[in-house]
């Protein structure tokens, strides 16, 4: 009997082949989905865990909504799991402000749920089209993560499937440890406890501030960033010369009153897309010359801002989720994030970066800059403290491979890494060098998972497994 008709026959289906990539579009592989049936989020973990058990079982990998930008959750000739199967759990208890939640669930469909009852998500990154235990596996980080750390920070517990058996996880479990942040290589998380934030309206009172080059950057966000819970730079990586570096910087909090024409309806909250991006656009559409223009019309805008303002949480989080499918805006080849953190001290290899960026005319017009908390503790989770820079580009660039390979020299020169949820081209070697932790977690993985039945395309390439 084959392993297809072994699944197939414990209430576990396969679904035809199909192919997937990441949010970037680049790499692609073929994979099958599958699904499990089940009436409740207990039977379907039974009903999982008793396949995962199969010791000839190779090659799953856990995928949510697909919004990591490389080939973290693909597995070529591999199985992936649907989230649409995770969505039995949903219990919101409003007075310890916690939610019951099973992982298929994403933040959009969480907040639609819970933003008018009065709560916010812990942590959100800048889309709401995440899955909880997407959120999980690459420990999201956010606007307010120089506050409030990462997204596990806020799990008081989660339930994983893994080939040992079903397991009831707390922060302090090695096994927790690896799998926030573990990429979805430990096994499978059903659902988990998480931590709200209590909210009075949908609205965010925002404070903006223009600035000329990256040093007035530097020393606002480190100025001003303990006054406010949420902060992040917009950083035009094409400017030169004494602009290098300029930026709009944007600040925020919840805010708590509303006047009497918004009073009525305080936490109004239904995001609509405005725009839809068809699969059409050539991939030189996004070139130094276009993303040049937009990103001085969009420095103009910020200096045209008023210093203060209130802004919905849509259009203050999550401003690219109102244009469907944008990925598309670079074509068929496709685009990757490059996001990478070094310490506070290193602010001398960060201007360094920038202008390679700027130099080399990279035409990003998504780049943003941040400053990190602590540290989690997770084994493999990415912030740190320090700046971090994330931007995408074309991944059609010539040449692009040599630079970033440059930067990434410059990176652990300084202690720093990059992040595994964006990443699609590393180099293996120096995995053990960024993440310190790596054998402890390859450790605790191979005990839940003693039969490498958990992979992907990104654990191959890089050996995250061992």
């Amino acid at each position: 009997m084959s392993q297809l008709e072994k699944l197939e026959g414990s209430a576990l289906r396969i679904e035809e082949p199909r192919v997937v990539s990441g949010w970037g579009r680049t790499p692609r592989s073929l994979g099958r989905t599958l699904r499990v049936d089940g009436q409740s989020t207990e039977e379907k973990e039974a009903r999982l865990s008793e396949a995962l058990s199969d010791k000839a079982l190779l090659g799953v990998v856990p995928r949510g909504l697909g919004r990591s930008y490389g080939d973290s959750a693909t597995l070529a000739a591999g199985l992936l799991s649907d989230p649409e199967d995770w969505k039995d759990t949903f219990e919101l208890d409003p007075h310890s402000s916690t939610l019951e939640v099973s992982s298929g669930f994403s933040l959009d469909e969480i907040m639609r749920k819970i933003v008018p009852r009065g709560f916010f998500v812990p942590v959100t990154p800048g889309t709401r089209y995440v899955t909880v235990g997407g959120a999980i596996a690459s420990d999201i980080h956010g606007k307010n993560h120089h506050v409030e750390g990462s997204f596990a920070k806020h799990i008081r517990s989660m339930t994983l499937v893994s080939p040992t058996g079903i397991k009831n996880l707390c922060q302090d479990d090695n096994e927790f440890k690896a799998t926030a942040g573990g990429m979805g290589l430990t096994g499978f998380v059903s659902k988990a406890v998480i931590d709200l934030i209590p909210i009075k309206t949908s609205k965010v009172f925002v404070t903006t501030k223009v600035t000329k080059d990256l040093a007035e950057t530097v020393e606002e966000l480190k100025t001003n960033d303990s006054r406010y819970r949420y902060s992040v730079a917009w950083i035009d990586c094409m400017a030169k010369g004494g602009t290098l570096g300029r930026s709009v910087i944007t600040w925020g909090e919840h805010l708590e009153d509303l006047d009497h024409r918004s009073a009525e309806d305080p936490l109004h909250f239904d995001p609509k897309f405005v725009a839809s991006i068809p699969d059409i656009a050539p991939s030189w559409l996004l070139n130094k010359f276009s993303v040049r223009v937009f990103n001085e019309l969009w420095y103009r805008k910020g200096k045209l801002a008023k210093e203060t303002s209130i802004e919905s949480i849509e259009t203050f989080f999550h401003p690219l989720d109102m244009v469907g499918d944008w990925n598309r805006l670079y074509g068929q080849k496709g685009f990757l994030q490059y996001q990478f953190v070094i310490p506070f001290e290193a602010e001398a290899t960060l201007e360094r970066i920038v202008k390679v960026l700027s130099d080399a005319a990279v035409p990003s017009f998504l780049a943003v800059l941040k400053r990190f908390g602590p540290e989690s503790g997770n084994y493999m989770s990415f912030p740190k403290p320090g700046w971090t820079l994330a931007l995408d580009i074309p991944a059609h660039r010539f040449g692009l491979g040599e630079m970033l390979d440059a930067l990434d020299a410059m990176v652990v020169a300084e202690g720093g890494r990059v992040y595994l949820a964006k990443d699609s081209r590393v180099s293996k070697e120096l995995i053990a060098i960024m993440y310190p932790e790596l054998k402890r977690f390859q450790e605790t993985a191979e005990a839940l998972d003693p039969n490498f039945i958990f992979q992907s395309d990104m654990s191959r390439r890089l050996g995250l497994r061992g």
